[in-house]
């Protein structure tokens, strides 16, 4: 039978639950019928609140009144350590807490992490219940430290509340107090973004560049958190924007590893080393490219970082990006200049990672690159310079100016090559044994010698096309050199009758 009066989610009877809801909600009258009916006054429920508690946290006068007439324990803790005191300063009823302290309630008291009454209201921003504990309240310690080993000045710091921070600045509290983890208040509101906050403690004078437990200064949070206004504040104080924490990271790793590019913009412009290296060796660009952040891959190379360092396991930059296949920072990586013969520790270029990873179209980049840089070393004085470097591309080639010559070689690849014939005339046109290691990593059956001729022609012809060559003269030649005139005849007979043909071949 009793069962029957108990709440779906509570311990309570549904009488004292009724009490409780009407001490909330301060329904004096029904608070009065139950106590007339014998109501526990004192009832808790499943989090051992009482209607005490319910009344002091809603604010609700008098229905507090009434429960201490009726002899209500005015301490009694909840399972969080929270009493009718600290739930009234935590939602800032100045009135309960008056009532309470005048009851007897106990004002030492706080809750199981170690938050007393200047905590809660601080962390609240309730600046009048804050006014009447320091100034009513007697043995209250400003700086008084929680569990974590954080004031009050902490807590407001790190939930923004400027009014309590100038209160409490004005009380005469500590600026520099650290937590167990090493933080002040000024790593806090830095790591939280909170600018009003971070400017005044700025202005109490703090050291700018104090070190947590993990060696990060405000600066380092404030950029983690991409607080812009927060990093323009401590770099216009004078903050060291080159400090590198436990783990050998600066501000602008952290901006590559969240892929932050204007506040790496900014750092960068204020005079950040572009190229400091981690505990694991690793350059904001290592970390750039490993986190997949093109427009931070594309502002480091603007701001000529170095792109052949190499990290703890040896790798550069486009190492990082064969292995993971990205072929948009690849191309970056390969326009801006690298050198391609540097090997990682298990001796592989960047050229043999995107092969054995199977990013073909990848691993065909890094060769256009190699035979590119090549010729440009060969051609340093060459009139097509400018012209090469607007249109530079080491993509796959889908231009319709191509795209005949482009057929012809899929033709000859897949229909008329033999076997070992794509590489007499890899051969012919200097493509490198590791070029032909990279094309021949792919296997597509039996018949791979097809794709693999097709691959190494269209490298061929991206040279070409860069050179500003003939495309069929050249294959022409290539063919005749390999002892297939009958196919460069056929060839150079369709190029002549193609009136699509954008050139003929003139020297044949």
């Amino acid at each position: 039978m009793e069962s029957a009066l108990l709440c779906d989610d509570e311990i309570l009877l549904r009488t004292e639950q009724e009490f409780h809801i009407a001490a909330k909600t301060n329904n004096i009258e029904k608070m009065q019928l139950l106590i007339g009916r014998g109501v526990n006054v004192r009832a808790k429920n499943s989090v051992d609140r009482t209607a005490l508690h319910w009344a002091a946290g809603a604010g609700q006068e008098q229905a507090l009144r009434l429960l201490l007439e009726h002899d209500v324990p005015v301490d009694e803790d909840d399972c969080f350590g929270m009493n009718a005191l600290l739930l009234g300063a935590w939602f800032g009823h100045l009135k309960i807490l008056q009532i309470l302290v005048n009851a007897g309630a106990k004002i030492s008291c706080q809750n199981k992490n170690g938050l007393n009454l200047l905590h809660c209201a601080a962390q609240r921003g309730h600046i009048k219940v804050l006014e009447f504990i320091m100034e009513d309240l007697e043995n209250i310690k400003v700086d008084k430290v929680d569990k974590f080993g954080r004031t009050a000045f902490h807590l407001a710091a790190e939930h923004g509340q400027i009014e309590v921070v100038e209160f409490l600045i004005g009380s005469g509290c500590q600026h520099s107090l650290k937590d167990k983890e090493d933080n002040t208040a000024l790593h806090l509101a830095a790591k939280n973004g909170h600018t009003d906050v971070l400017q005044k403690i700025v202005e109490t004078g703090v050291e700018l560049d104090d070190r947590n437990l993990e060696g990060n200064t405000a600066l380092h949070m404030a950029t983690e958190g991409g607080h812009f206004d927060c990093i323009r504040i401590l770099l216009e104080a004078g903050s060291d924007l080159n400090v590198q924490n436990e783990k050998g990271m600066n501000c602008l790793h952290y901006c590559a590893f969240h892929g932050l590019e204007e506040v790496g913009r900014s750092l960068i412009d204020a005079g950040i080393q572009i190229n400091a290296v981690n505990n694991q060796k690793s350059s904001a660009l290592h970390i750039a490219v490993l986190q997949n952040f093109p427009a931070m891959v594309k502002l480091l190379i603007d701001c000529e970082c170095d792109l052949d360092l190499t990290d703890y396991r040896l790798q550069t930059p486009l190492h990082i990006a064969a292995e993971h296949g990205r072929q948009d920072m690849a191309e970056m990586i390969l326009i801006a200049g690298v050198n391609l013969k540097l090997q990682d520790k298990q001796g592989k270029t960047s050229l043999d990672v995107a092969a054995r990873g199977n990013h073909i179209n990848l691993a065909d980049m890094i060769i256009k690159a190699d035979r590119f840089y090549k010729w440009e070393k060969d051609n340093m004085n060459s009139d097509s310079d400018s012209w090469v470097a607007r249109h530079l591309t080491f993509k796959q080639d889908h231009r319709l100016e191509t795209q005949h010559i482009r057929s012809v070689i899929w033709r000859l690849a897949t229909k008329y090559l033999k076997p070992n014939e794509w590489k007499k005339l890899a051969a012919c046109w200097k493509f490198t044994d590791a070029h032909n290691r990279a094309i021949e990593q792919q296997w597509t059956g039996n018949k791979s010698y097809r794709d693999h001729g097709h691959r190494m022609l269209l490298i061929w012809l991206h040279g070409v096309v860069m050179s500003g060559e003939n495309p069929v003269k050249g294959l022409f030649e290539g063919l005749v050199g390999i002892g297939r005139r009958d196919l460069a005849e056929s060839i150079r007979k369709q190029a002549n009758a193609e009136d699509s043909s954008q050139k003929k071949c003139t020297a044949m």
